[in-house]
């Protein structure tokens, strides 16, 4: 048994050479399915959700234009030009029909959110464990299905609420809000499928929204999850209660069972430690998490380190779940069931034994990818071996084409939200591109001629694919053909096998583990090449699609010369670059980042960062998360980075900026109370200090030269106002030619405000960011009078536990008229000094109906 997945286990059936597919326009059902997909894609991009009764008009109009298209059909004579008239009409149909429908499943999911009022008030819930839990560093995740909750406090302490049906929960450690200390007790064990009763305190999804950045209100939206929280179990909170053991979610704790198993850690027997010497240690751990991604897909499991070095390598795709394993699973499945059925007569006498193989091959293929979280790449490959099983016991013939569009189409009714997914694309396209560039002739059967045809589709699908990689990831890796040329054998032949029988025998998940060392250590060695990994500025949409129909057209199946015409179209996706401001001019771009700075500052020929935000833990924070990929998409080389002072959610994405902008100049306000972040020497800011690029002033009026640094705190000493590193901060004044101005005030309070009014320091700006987030200590109505900004952005978390921006500070901003933005409300913000009465945000530039805020339209 075969897959659609590459052309050399291509069946028979739906082989190229079969058959020629040319549209005919009284294919109804054809159309029908590029209309279902059109629909959905128009309907995910929308703003806002429309009235029940605009959806209801769609599925009037699809009925109507399916009555017309039937009539038109039935009419005896109708001409060519009538029949694609006919087919119009069915795709119209179609694309009004799953409109509709996708529109009022939104509607629905919609009206279960999380009330307003239930946000920041302890709850106690009562629900099942829905998900095998996550496992950090911090403590747990875990999705809860909720049967009950109500009220763990105040005067209406007991009455019961209405939570969303599905939530997402973390249990941190003994200290809530930060990261356990070596040994502590960690949070108690869970399970899919118990029965727990919890104190919580819940939210709305929210997520940060930066250009191109993850969506990840988006991500929750289609995993179901309507509110995320956390569990309360401090002094004066009910004790989380475990209720007992339910028989709900037994994938998900067979998932859990099989994957706590594979990462325990056992000291692999002695022949395999001399074998691969770190089988037994930390990379014997970390492989065991490759090993857990392939058995169960938890990509949770694989560090991000790791995934680093798998997505510079282009290897990612096999390290969790993908559409090569589960064929290779489904193939083998089918060829030792279709064996065994041969020795029974009587099972034979019953159903023919290579009709028993297909049919198990499918049904155990189901069951495999469900096991493994039933992901985008399972999803598409169970459908097209459903319907390959299909046309096969319906002796049916039908071109690839057809196969590969009902496989899109059943994807995306199943999902319309996938359209949105970098892997849904890639899959697909991959899929097509080999079933276009086929040569058309039988799979070649030997060892030679087989690796001869992976080394060719592998070279079609890296050359087809690589711009659109670009276009979604902004990075293509220059090794990524070598690396799958040794990757693919070894993952397929080797590692998954071993994975998949430690089901039956668990030492094999050592072995398993022991496989990945050898692989691991070839993709350092090419991940260290020079130029091992190509990042280009993101391209806009006319370029970035030039670029991919550019890729795909050069692995047709056409002459040479004419495929070769392809390569005009790479040209301006691979040579793009974005505009930058005049001479005399600068632009601002504060990304959304949470609690916590960060303003990107561009000029004609520079670029500096101010501040990096916040390190949430051990292996994440800001710069990591949303500041490397944002000046990578953007095309930004840094000359300077500039740490207003040394609070964690200013420097806490320092390291991982330095370490992607290694040329960038440090200058900071007594870095050298940073020892934590490894950086290198830093230049203190101090008033007075001056430059200028492309003609646009800079000059720093805070602190003053020669205040002294932080002294050393003691044990858990708290620092006072007074002598902490507030008073430090860096403030930073931007002047265009024009006379447009932007400060950047860092976290002063009071009384750095006093000590600048005082000096007569040149204040007046165009645009502030406001100092210490909108904090109550800080921005007295002397300040915003002095500066009389007509912006003013808020750079803080959604929900903070500060509660900045504090509602005088707020009150006090607009009692002056000056427009206050907050980056909860406006994600990232730009602002420009050529047009400083302007500011864009994000979240009003490209809103999103799953976004905070999103209501319904007319």
């Amino acid at each position: 048994m075969g897959a659609p997945l590459s052309h050399s286990s291509v069946p028979d059936a739906i082989a190229p050479a079969a058959c020629t597919w040319a549209l005919r326009p009284w294919a109804c059902w054809q159309v029908a399915l590029l209309g279902l997909v059109a629909g959905a894609a128009w309907q995910v991009t929308q703003p806002a959700l429309w009235r029940p009764g605009g959806y209801a008009g769609l599925l009037l109009a699809a009925v109507g234009c399916a009555g017309l298209a039937w009539a038109c059909n039935r009419r005896a004579g109708a001409g060519a030009g009538r029949a694609w008239a006919v087919g119009g009409l069915w795709a119209l149909a179609a694309a009004c029909a799953m409109a509709a429908g996708c529109g009022a499943r939104a509607l629905a999911f919609q009206a279960q959110a999380l009330s307003a009022d239930l946000e920041g008030v302890d709850l106690r819930v009562t629900g099942v464990v829905a998900a095998m839990p996550q496992p950090a560093p911090w403590g747990l995740r875990w999705r809860l299905e909720v049967e009950r909750a109500e009220r763990a406090g105040g005067a209406q302490s007991g009455a019961e609420v209405a939570l969303p049906p599905l939530i997402e929960l973390a249990w941190y450690g003994p200290r809530a809000g930060e990261w356990p200390a070596a040994g502590a007790a960690p949070p108690q064990p869970l399970a899919a499928g118990q029965r727990w009763s919890f104190t919580v305190r819940l939210k709305a999804p929210y997520g940060l929204r930066n250009p191109h950045g993850f969506d990840q209100e988006l991500w929750l939206w289609e995993q179901g999850v309507q509110a995320t929280g956390t569990v309360r179990a401090g002094r004066g909170q009910a004790p989380p209660r475990k209720l007992g053991q339910t028989g709900r979610y037994p994938v998900a704790w067979l998932r859990q069972q099989l994957r706590d198993a594979i990462v325990a850690d056992r000291a692999p027997p002695a022949m395999l430690r001399a074998l691969w010497p770190g089988a037994g240690g930390q990379e014997g751990q970390r492989a065991r998490g490759v090993v857990a991604a392939l058995v169960v897909g938890d990509q949770g499991a694989i560090e991000r380190s790791d995934w680093e070095l798998f997505r510079a390598t282009g290897v990612a795709h096999l390290m969790s779940i993908s559409g090569l394993h589960i064929t290779m699973f489904a193939w083998l499945a089918a060829a030792l069931l279709g064996w065994a059925w041969r020795r029974s007569a009587r099972c034979c006498l019953w159903l023919p034994a290579p009709t028993a193989g297909l049919l198990g091959g499918v049904l155990l293929a189901l069951g495999y990818s469900a096991l493994s979280g039933w992901g985008l790449p399972a999803q598409r490959t169970v459908g097209m071996l459903a319907v390959v099983a299909c046309l096969r016991l319906a002796g049916a013939r039908w071109p690839w084409p057809q196969v590969w569009l009902l496989a899109l189409a059943a994807v995306v009714v199943a999902d319309p939200w996938a359209l949105w997914q970098a892997g849904f694309w890639l899959s697909f396209v991959a899929v097509g591109v080999l079933f276009a560039s086929a040569t058309g002739e039988p799979a070649a059967r030997g060892l030679r001629p087989r690796l001869q045809a992976l080394l060719r589709e592998q070279m079609v699908v890296t050359l087809a694919l690589t711009p659109l990689a670009l276009l979604l990831f902004g990075q293509v890796s220059l090794v990524g053909m070598l690396a799958n040329l040794l990757a693919i054998p070894w993952v397929t032949l080797v590692v998954t096998p071993l994975a998949m029988l430690g089901m039956g025998w668990a030492p094999l998940w050592q072995l398993a583990a022991a496989s990945v060392l050898p692989l691991s250590a070839v993709l350092h060695w090419l991940a260290q090449w020079p130029a091992a990994v190509l990042f280009l500025p993101a391209a806009p949409a006319w370029a970035a699609l030039a670029a991919v129909l550019g890729g795909v057209w050069l692995v047709l199946r056409l002459p040479v010369p004419v495929r070769l015409l392809g390569l005009p179209l790479l040209l301006p996706a691979l040579w793009w670059q974005p505009a930058r401001p005049a001479a005399g001019e600068f632009t601002l771009l504060a990304a959304d980042i949470g609690q916590g700075n960060a303003v990107l500052v561009r000029t004609q020929g520079h670029s500096l960062l101010y501040d990096t935000g916040p390190r949430h833990g051990p292996d994440s924070d800001a710069g990591q998360r949303v500041l490397v990929p944002l000046l990578r998409a953007q095309g930004e080389r840094l000359d300077m980075l500039m740490l207003s002072h040394s609070d964690n959610d200013h420097t806490g994405g320092a390291a991982s900026v330095l370490r992607a902008q290694p040329q960038a100049a440090l200058v900071g306000a007594a870095t050298e109370e940073l020892p934590q972040q490894a950086l290198r020497a830093a230049t203190p800011c101090a008033a007075g200090q001056r430059w200028q690029w492309d003609g646009v002033a800079f000059e720093v009026l805070h602190p003053p030269p020669g205040l002294a640094p932080e002294p050393e705190a003691s044990g858990r000493r708290r620092r006072s106002a007074r002598d902490g590193p507030n008073t430090r901060s860096c403030v930073l004044r931007i002047r265009a030619a024009t006379g447009a101005v932007a400060l950047l005030a860092g976290d002063i309070e009071r009384r750095q405000e006093e000590a600048l009014l005082a000096q007569g320091a040149p204040l007046r700006a165009d645009w502030l960011l406001v100092p210490h987030h909108g904090s109550k200590t800080s921005s007295t109505s002397a300040w915003i009078a002095a500066v009389a900004p007509r912006h003013a952005l808020v750079q803080a978390g959604y929900r903070n536990r500060y509660g900045h921006p504090a509602a005088p500070v707020v009150q006090r901003y607009i009692a002056q008229g000056v427009q206050l933005v907050d980056s909860v409300r406006c994600g990232a913000a730009r602002w420009s000094s050529a047009r400083p009465q302007q500011m864009d945000c994000e979240r009003q530039l490209r809103p999103r109906y799953w976004q905070q805020g999103g209501g319904q339209g007319p």
